[in-house]
């Protein structure tokens, strides 16, 4: 708090208090199944990419805590790779670890610099964590967002098979599912890209997509902003009344995705099994209350910390959904299950790509968010929620064009 709120009595030192995050979850953490743990990296060399973000550096450490041959950490933040890399080499020589770590920067756009990255590291084992995850930021540049989250994953996929990677896990979020955002529908596209790769065959990695939803204290979350709002005095800001989302600590989504990829046999869409969504008010009251705080509202006028809710953002859903259509089915794990859901063939999905390559490269933004909505509309399993995104995004454009037209020359 202010010092000034500390001088009048309004806010003590003593109340703030480390929150641990796995206790906003409400429940038991999910216990790992270590064969299939085992399986999926013991002895291996594998690769992460977007080692530096919050999947990304969970997934590196859990490696590290199996007998792995070679641990190649790959980023395009400096910063981040760095602060990994540091703290994995420490945590190695504390336990006399032999794993060779290697931190490499790079583009995930560029896909000679994945293949050489491949071959000269005999990379077995591949997850792609790499992305832009912020939904209003990819909301406001959808280029980018395009480029680095579809787009990429067709260059890492392809480079893979050209490499002769026998495992690629895509690390994927539910706002793939129906998606009324440009984030989610990259998402969806680079689900599509491996769904359509797999099921053309004729090479030598196993494709498997792992989605999920939030994850708590990750860098995209609410959970880092609610907690900076609240030792600044708040308010603390929540988008709807009736807004949910579902949640998992870092640590469980990242195990359940070594796992879920240590079953694939090619191209499944795994689900983690997130239990009952979380309505992000109850989420906000808790998190002001474990803080050592209460609640200043209508009931309670001389509370700490207000609550003000500022309504939802472009391509914001109240509900997110886990799943396309009703073909759901139990895995060898309780907590992951499968989703049969249909492809798109690749010859089809391959033209769709590399018109939208060239849409970005021209930075026409008009066509390539339309070309994005008919590349995911071409699944045929969510037309409305396609169209809804489509027309949203031309809006955009023609507001944008009018607004550029407006201006003095």
């Amino acid at each position: 708090p202010d010092m000034a709120d500390i001088v009048s009595g309004r806010a003590r030192v003593e109340q703030i208090q480390d929150i641990d995050v796995d206790d906003l979850l409400g429940r038991g953490s999910v216990a790992s199944d270590d064969a299939l743990v085992d399986a999926a990296l013991t002895g291996r060399s594998g690769m992460i990419t977007g080692a530096g973000g919050s999947i990304g550096s969970e997934l590196a450490r859990l490696a590290m805590e199996r007998d792995m041959l070679r641990l190649v950490l790959f980023d395009h933040s400096e910063f981040l790779l760095y602060r990994i890399e540091r703290e994995l080499r420490k945590a190695a020589a504390i336990a006399e670890q032999q794993v060779e770590i290697v931190a490499l920067l790079g583009s995930v756009n560029d896909q000679r610099r994945m293949e050489a990255v491949f071959h000269a590291y005999e990379i077995e084992v591949l997850y792609h964590a790499a992305a832009y995850k912020h939904v209003p930021l990819v909301e406001t540049n959808a280029l980018e967002g395009i480029r680095n989250n579809a787009l990429a994953t067709r260059c890492v996929a392809e480079a893979a098979l050209s490499a002769g990677v026998r495992d690629m896990v895509l690390v994927s979020t539910d706002k793939a599912v129906h998606p009324h955002n440009v984030m989610g529908a990259t998402k969806r596209l680079a689900e599509l890209s491996l769904q359509a790769l797999a099921a053309d065959g004729g090479g030598p990695t196993r494709f498997a997509i792992v989605r999920f939803g939030n994850v708590l204290n990750s860098s995209g979350s609410v959970v880092p902003l609610f907690r900076d709002q609240i030792r600044h005095g708040g308010p603390v800001t929540v988008t709807d009344p009736e807004v949910t989302r579902y949640f998992m600590s870092i640590r469980e989504a990242s195990a359940l995705v070594i796992q879920a990829g240590a079953m694939a046999e090619g191209g499944e869409v795994f689900v983690l099994d997130m239990g009952q969504p979380v309505q992000i008010l109850s989420l906000a009251r808790r998190m002001i209350r474990l803080s050592g705080f209460s609640v200043r509202d209508e009931a309670n006028p001389e509370g700490d910390i207000a609550i003000d809710v500022i309504g939802l953002r472009p391509g914001e859903k109240l509900h997110e959904d886990l799943f396309y259509g009703e073909d759901v089915r139990p895995t060898a794990h309780s907590m992951i299950l499968q989703t049969i859901e249909p492809s798109v063939p690749w010859s089809e999905l391959k033209d769709a790509l590399n018109r939208l390559h060239v849409a970005v490269d021209a930075f026409d933004y008009g066509q390539a968010t339309r070309l994005l909505c008919e590349a995911i509309r071409s699944s045929s399993m969510d037309s409305h929620a396609y169209d809804h995104l489509a027309q949203r995004l031309e809006a955009s454009v023609l507001s944008h064009d009018t607004t550029k037209s407006a201006k003095p020359h």
